[in-house]
């Protein structure tokens, strides 16, 4: 991990478009602005672990008896031998 020491208004450079600004200290608090091109993510920490965990608690949830339930109606709808849904 590379710690840094800023100052209010200094800034730092992540990669070649990623700009870390300090806004504020205060009180053991500090806030920061950050510049990312709009289809760079940018999530605190803690909401990306609590994005994770739902997406696993999701992933369980589809159990084996779903997916039978899938391949049952996959072949009774008669896609599984080609036929494209329509009418013949």
């Amino acid at each position: 991990m590379l710690v840094l020491t800023r100052k209010v208004g200094e800034k730092l450079l992540v990669g070649d478009d990623i700009t870390i600004s300090v806004i504020e200290v205060n009180r053991g608090s500090v806030r920061i602005g950050v510049e990312a091109p709009r289809n760079v993510s940018v999530l605190r920490f803690e909401v990306y672990e609590r994005i994770q965990e739902e997406n696993l608690t999701a992933s369980r949830a589809a159990s084996a008896t779903n997916i039978q339930q899938v391949a049952d109606l996959w072949r009774n709808t008669g896609f599984s031998k080609g036929n494209k849904g329509g009418d013949g």
